[in-house]
């Protein structure tokens, strides 16, 4: 989005500008029938209380397709108090008021609706407010006692279900937040401009929300209103819009100053202690620590399990340069074989994935590739992984079934065996895994039909919900990342390619299961235990994609053992002890290489879970500004 342009400023001096105290923005979008009655009206009004060349009334003309910033040039070359704020593309309401702002002269900064449904006797007690130095922040109320507003239902219900809403969520002590009649200090507004986030109709709302929480002294009194003509407001799409901004203001104020890094890493390791504590409640504790005795007659066969597993790293590092050589980012195997490291490890210590970031942010700085390919090629990493194996874990249902075990199948699923499962453990951890096992199926059906289809279809769609100014930056950052998904779904060899090494990658980290799991002198055939093993793993991962737990801990486990223990004679104390020893000879190895990949990156785990959200932040804010 181009910034906008400074169109018919008055050719006034600095020494001009520095006698203007009050600046009042008038934010325009097609008013070509009242924008000059509005303008007279305001000019009048200023005069009528304030000395001459204290004041100036700015049009913020917001990417107009009427008449409107023809006629707001044309005033401002006719009278030096008047200025107009041209854009060519819409900022947004609160956006426009920001620039517009910014640009101004006056050390107290006023806004009103360009509809004059405020009486605009009330002008000079806003304005005083302000510049008296008494409050920093003024605003009309049409809720306040004493206030007159003449509104019908449609508009005054939403308004106090809005306004009620904020006061709750948002603690704030103002009755009505978005009355159109507002005047803010230059410092108050200097202060808090960088944190409002919204740009739009909250962006009032959210300015005096910050307002009182930073300390700045508010002003609210009562004032007469009538609806003059048609509100832009939209019921559905702006309301409903509002509101996720009162929940993202809520995150930002209440939650997030809460939520240091520490709090989130103890916080995903209380989890996952309790998960893992969970499992005594039907497996003894001692059956588990004496079923990890019988290890130490058999270590060669863990040292085997974590040199398999080390093998599967190369083959990831080597997945991930054919999936962003797609995408038309070249890069080293060994480079991407450390960045997929550092990420993995990142996804051990915090919750909810957050080692991805990490990835995006690694590939961005050292071999600069844009936020959304970075993340378009996790995303298709992840959907290659969950398609793999979802067809081993129906593979070997099938094989299963078909040898004649549909009977200790249908035993497991409904967790009616023998021993110390949980009735239902087993149905639920393979519940979950059929469901994301078929949306994955789908989203890679989904993926490959997307790749004839016409890459515009994002931006219509999101035309068709909205026409403000975040469709454009938005609609931008969703066609690259669904443009890098479909240039791999659309390139046969490669798909394939890619899906051999996830098939590769899989078939080790089983095969790390299965030598794990023999460690522990288990009398079940090889063929047996390696097809058990290809199922419990597979399902095992299908349940952990919720990311609950750092690493997944604790819902590995639970799937793993219920499925080992319903499918063979091994007892749930030592199938959960394998599923831990499994879990951690994994985890051991991704983190040593985690560490010595950081090293060699010189990464700091930390700071680039940080650095990357603050840079995808700084992303959106940019986009929100600029092409």
């Amino acid at each position: 989005m181009q910034r906008p342009a400074d169109a018919g400023v008055r050719s006034a001096d600095a020494d001009a500008d520095a006698d203007v105290e009050v600046s009042v923005v008038l934010p325009a979008y097609n008013e070509a029938g009242t924008i000059e009655r509005t303008v007279e009206t305001t000019l009048d009004a200023l005069a009528d209380f304030l000395p001459a060349g204290s004041f100036e009334v700015i049009v913020a003309e917001d990417g107009c397709t009427d008449r409107t910033p023809a006629i707001a040039e044309r005033l401002a070359a006719a009278d030096e108090r008047v200025r107009h704020v041209h854009s060519d593309e819409r900022l947004g309401r609160g956006g426009a008021l920001e620039y517009a702002f910014a640009s101004a002269a006056g050390s107290t900064l006023v806004y009103f609706d360009t509809d004059l449904a405020t009486d605009m006797r009330h002008l000079p007690e806003l304005v005083e407010r302000v510049r008296s130095g008494e409050y920093d922040v003024a605003t009309g109320s049409r809720w306040l006692p004493g206030a007159e507003a003449d509104r019908p239902a449609k508009r005054g219900v939403p308004s106090l279900a809005y306004n009620t809403l904020v006061r709750l969520v948002l603690r704030s002590d103002l009755r009505d937040h978005q009355c159109g009649f507002k005047a803010v200090s230059r410092a108050a507004f200097e202060a808090l401009r960088e944190d409002v986030g919204d740009d739009h109709w909250f962006w009032d709302t959210e300015l005096l929300v910050r307002a009182q929480r930073a300390g700045f002294r508010v002003a609210e009194f009562p004032v007469s209103w009538t609806p003059k003509g048609d509100s832009k407001v939209d019921l559905v799409r702006d309301v409903f819009g509002m509101g996720s901004q009162v929940v993202r203001t809520w995150w930002e104020l209440s939650v997030r100053p809460r939520v240091t890094r520490e709090v989130s890493v103890a916080v995903g390791l209380l989890l996952s202690v309790l998960a893992l504590a969970l499992m005594t409640l039907y497996i003894e504790p001692a059956a588990v620590l004496s079923a990890l005795e019988r290890v130490r007659e058999r270590p060669g066969l863990v040292v085997a399990a974590a040199a398999v597993y080390l093998v599967s790293w190369p083959l990831r590092g080597t997945r991930y340069r054919d999936i962003l050589r797609e995408l038309g980012y070249p890069g080293s195997a060994a480079f991407l074989t450390g960045a997929v490291f550092v990420s993995q490890t990142g996804n051990l210590v915090f919750p909810a994935r957050a080692g991805d970031l990490v990835r995006a942010y690694v590939v961005k700085a050292r071999r600069s590739v844009p936020y959304p390919s970075g993340f378009a090629s996790l995303a298709v990493e992840r959907v290659f992984d969950l398609l793999t194996i979802t067809v081993l874990a129906g593979s070997v249902l099938v094989g299963l079934v078909a040898t004649g075990r549909s009977e200790a199948v249908v035993a497991a699923v409904t967790g009616s065996v023998p021993g110390d499962v949980p009735p239902g453990a087993a149905r639920t951890a393979v519940t979950v895994a059929a469901g994301v096992g078929g949306a994955a199926v789908f989203a890679v059906a989904a993926l490959v039909a997307s790749a004839r289809v016409d890459r515009g279809v994002v931006r219509s769609l999101l035309g068709r919900i909205s026409d403000d100014s975040y469709v454009d930056p938005v609609a931008s950052v969703l066609e690259q990342f669904v443009g890098d998904l479909q240039t791999v779904a659309s390139e046969p060899r490669a798909f394939v390619r890619i899906g051999a090494a996830s098939l590769l990658v899989w078939t080790l980290d089983v095969a790390t299961a299965a030598l794990v799991l023999a460690a522990f002198g288990v009398p079940t055939p090889p063929a047996t235990l390696v097809a058990v093993c290809v199922f419990a793993v597979s399902v095992g991962n299908l349940a952990k994609v919720l990311p609950l737990t750092p690493g997944g801990v604790g819902l590995y486990e639970a799937a793993f053992t219920v499925l080992v223990a319903g499918l063979t004679p091994i007892g749930a104390g030592v199938a959960f002890a394998a599923a831990v020893l499994d879990h951690a000879v994994k985890n051991g190895v991704t983190v040593a290489g985690g560490v010595a990949s950081m090293l060699a990156l010189n990464v700091s785990l930390t700071r680039a879970v940080d650095e990357a959200g603050e840079a995808r932040e700084a992303r959106e804010r940019a986009d929100a500004t600029q092409d």
